[in-house]
C-alpha cells in the first residue's frame, strides 16, 4: 500500500461516526448491511449517513450493490488487511516479543461461533 492511500484510509476512519459505521460493517460480514439499517443502528441522519459512506468509500474502505430498492454495504476486507499490513510493515524493528501480542489477537477467532477470518 501507498503512503497516501493509507492516509486517506487513516483519515476516513478519523471520526467516530465514520469509524463507528466501519466496525459495524466489518461486524456485519459479507452479508453487509443496507443502508436504513445501518442508520437505525448508529442512529445517523440519512444525509450523514450517506456523506460518511461516501467518505469511506472514496478511501476504498467499504463497498456497495444494489439489491432491489435496497443499497447494500460492505467493509471492504482486502483494503482493511492492506492499511493493517501496512501499518504493521516496520513492526517492531522485527522484535518478534514486541508484536506478538498483536499476532495473537489476529490468531484469535472472528466470532464466539469460532468462525475465522
Amino acid at each position: 500500500m501507498e503512503t497516501t492511500s493509507a492516509v486517506a484510509a487513516l483519515s476516513a476512519l478519523a471520526h467516530e461516526g465514520r469509524l463507528e459505521i466501519f466496525r459495524l460493517l466489518v461486524k456485519a460480514g459479507d452479508p453487509g448491511m443496507p443502508a436504513g439499517e445501518i442508520a437505525r443502528a448508529t442512529g445517523v441522519l440519512p444525509n450523514t449517513l450517506s456523506s460518511n459512506l461516501g467518505i469511506l468509500a472514496g478511501a476504498g474502505l467499504v463497498t456497495s450493490r444494489r439489491e432491489g430498492r435496497s443499497i447494500i454495504y460492505n467493509a471492504a476486507y482486502d483494503r482493511m488487511r492492506d492499511l493493517l499490513a501496512f501499518l504493521m510493515e516496520d513492526c517492531c524493528a522485527g522484535n518478534a516479543a514486541i508484536c506478538a501480542p498483536l499476532a495473537a489477537i489476529a490468531a484469535r477467532p472472528c466470532s464466539a461461533e469460532g468462525r475465522s477470518c
